[in-house]
């Protein structure tokens, strides 16, 4: 079963030679592990699977299950057809990884059908616990969410694409199958900035959730979910208002800036990350500023809460 909780999605760095940095990954892994996740999810969007060859993923995967030794499962992204997406779950599981995260199928669009099928196929190559990742081209309804729970080794849904009513009935529908998996299934709120839509997705059942903000500035992160978890609706409010809205309207700027703002926090953090693989740009001068500007408004907003607390 997934464990519950804030997910990590750490970035991948590279050299200024377009090599992986697995130095400067081992030190990122580390201060991610330190902020308390329940999972760490490697090599996936945000970490740039789709520009890794599979060297590289092993790579990244071997390093993270090295560095998080067994204190934090790691979960590791697997993508593209279904004979090159089970070749990358063979690779993370020989490196060590305790799951994968099936992204969706490379371009080809198809029936919730084809992609149970496509599920099982990449399911079978290891005997990991996998996710499925529900976004862009790859769509769920509730029969089609069903038949995952007869493939034992698929342990829950991410969802990214946004549609809360098709959740809910996808949801329900597993929920009151009465299928032995029926309540351990696990769903995931992973859209980008989950933050934002977690009032709308707690509100369906869907607690956990990944978090990118957690790779460049995990002490708003990690105060975002421990507010919500203690029901501070006034706390989770104002780091919305202060800081995760208006980084949604910066990260809505650009294509691609869902990853290269993250690598922009982290560069602002002082951990040299380097640029993000072609076809992403990283963000301009301008952006970036824009973004310095917001986390140190987040901060702001974490310190008046902080005094709320004591004067309370």
């Amino acid at each position: 079963m997934l464990p519950e909780g804030l997910y990590s999605f750490p970035l991948t760095p590279f050299t200024p030679q377009d090599t992986f940095a697995r130095d400067v990954f081992a030190e990122h892994v580390e201060q991610q592990v330190t902020a308390g996740p329940a999972a760490l999810f490697v090599a996936c969007g945000t970490g740039e699977f789709s520009a890794l060859d599979a060297a590289e993923h092993r790579a990244v995967v071997a390093t993270a299950v090295e560095v998080a030794a067994g204190r934090v499962p790691v979960y590791a992204g697997v993508g593209g057809g279904p004979r090159l997406a089970a070749g990358f779950a063979r690779g993370a599981a020989e490196a060590g990884a305790d799951g994968l995260l099936l992204m969706p199928p490379y371009l080809v669009e198809s029936a919730p059908a084809g992609l149970v099928a496509h599920v099982r196929h990449v399911a079978g190559a290891t005997p990991l616990p996998l996710v499925v990742y529900q976004r862009a081209n790859a769509v769920l309804d509730p029969p089609s969410a069903l038949a995952l729970l007869d493939l034992p080794t698929v342990a829950g849904i991410k969802e990214g694409r946004g549609d809360v009513d098709a959740m809910q009935r996808i949801i329900a529908t597993v929920r009151a199958s009465g299928h032995p998996r029926a309540e351990s299934f696990a769903f995931v709120n992973g859209l980008p900035t989950a933050e934002v839509s977690v009032p709308a997705y707690e509100a369906i059942g869907v607690t956990g959730y990944s978090s990118a903000v957690l790779c460049f500035a995990p002490d708003i992160a990690v105060a975002f979910h421990r507010a919500n978890t203690r029901g501070d609706v006034t706390a989770v409010r104002t780091l919305l208002a202060e800081f995760y809205v208006p980084l949604v309207g910066l990260r809505d700027k650009a294509p691609g800036y869902a990853v290269a703002l993250p690598k922009a926090g982290a560069r602002l953090a002082g951990l040299d990350v380097g640029p993000v693989r072609p076809p992403l740009l990283d963000a301009t001068e301008e952006h970036v500023a824009e973004l310095k500007d917001i986390i140190a408004r987040g901060r702001a907003a974490l310190a008046g809460i902080a005094a709320r607390g004591v004067a309370a």
